[in-house]
C-alpha cells in the first residue's frame, strides 16, 4: 500500500512539475511576444529604397497604399501571422528596436528600420465610400405593337468587396471595393410592369463562387421584350481586371425571375 501510495504521489509531483514549466514557458513566451509588438509600433522604412512601407499601430498593419486595407496580425514565435481574406504567414528572420527582417510571401528578404518620428508622410488613406451618385441607362424596344422602356439604376452601396492582391513587396494584401445595388423596371407608358433590386447575392447560383465573392455588379442593360418575357444582362466583373461574367436575366409574364450565364 505504501509503495502504491509513493508511485502516485511521485507521478503527481511530475506532473505538478511538468505543468509548472509549462505555464513558465507560456509566460515568457507571451512576455517576449508582447515586448516584439512594443517594438514594432511606429513607421517601417525600407532600408533599400528608402520609403516608407508600413506602419504598425496596436495589432494592425497599414501599407503605403491608398487601396489597401489594414490587415491586424500577431507574433508566434519567428512567425508573424497576417489575419485578413486570407490568412498569411511571414518568417521573421529579426526584430529588435529599430530592426525588422522578414521574409515575403514571394520568399524576398525584406529588411527595415523604424523611423525616428511618426509625422513622416506614410501615404496611406482609408478607403473612400463611394460617391451617391446613380447612374441611370434606359432602352425603348417595340414588340407586337406596344412600345416598352426598361430602366437600369446603378446605385453605389456601402457593401465591401475585398480582393487579395500581392504588392510589389511580396505582401499579401486585401484591396477594397465597394459593391452596387441596380435597380431595373420596366414601363408601357406610365405603367410600371414590374420593378425589382439586383444585388449581387443573387447570382450565387450562377456564378463561380470563388468568383462571386471578389467580384461586383458592376453593370445591368435593358436587352429588348419577345413572348418569353423582359431581357435584361447583367455585368460580374472583377475590380481592376478585364475578367467579368455576363448574366442573362428573364421576367416572364406572371414576373418570375432568372438567371442563365451567357454562353
Amino acid at each position: 500500500m505504501r509503495k502504491v501510495l509513493s508511485v502516485t504521489l511521485f507521478v503527481f509531483l511530475i506532473a505538478a512539475c511538468t505543468g509548472s514549466v509549462e505555464k513558465k514557458e507560456e509566460k515568457a513566451e507571451d512576455e517576449r511576444n508582447q515586448l516584439i509588438m512594443q517594438y514594432l509600433q511606429g513607421i517601417w522604412v525600407d532600408d533599400n529604397t528608402g520609403l516608407p512601407m508600413l506602419k504598425i499601430k496596436n495589432d494592425s498593419i497599414f501599407l503605403a497604399s491608398q487601396v489597401n486595407a489594414p490587415f491586424c496580425f500577431s507574433i508566434s514565435g519567428d512567425t508573424l501571422q497576417a489575419k485578413s481574406s486570407e490568412q498569411t504567414t511571414y518568417r521573421i528572420v529579426k526584430i529588435e528596436e529599430h530592426v525588422f527582417q522578414f521574409y515575403t510571401s514571394l520568399g524576398d528578404l525584406v529588411s527595415l528600420h523604424k523611423s525616428d518620428t511618426d509625422t513622416i508622410p506614410f501615404g496611406y488613406q482609408p478607403v473612400a465610400k463611394p460617391e451617391k451618385k446613380v447612374i441611370e441607362k434606359d432602352s425603348v424596344f417595340y414588340f407586337q405593337g406596344k412600345r416598352y422602356r426598361g430602366y437600369a439604376y446603378i446605385n453605389p452601396s456601402t457593401k465591401k468587396v475585398f480582393r487579395p492582391t500581392v504588392t510589389e513587396e511580396g505582401m499579401i494584401v486585401d484591396n477594397v471595393y465597394y459593391d452596387n445595388i441596380i435597380h431595373i423596371c420596366v414601363y408601357q407608358g406610365k405603367q410600371c410592369l414590374y420593378a425589382k433590386d439586383i444585388e449581387k447575392e443573387m447570382f450565387a447560383a450562377t456564378v463561380p463562387d470563388d468568383f462571386l465573392q471578389m467580384s461586383i455588379l458592376s453593370d445591368m442593360s435593358f436587352m429588348g421584350v419577345d413572348s418569353e418575357g423582359y431581357h435584361y444582362q447583367a455585368t460580374i466583373s472583377m475590380p481592376d481586371d478585364l475578367s467579368c461574367y455576363y448574366v442573362n436575366l428573364l421576367i416572364d409574364e406572371e414576373g418570375v425571375l432568372t438567371f442563365k450565364l451567357k454562353e
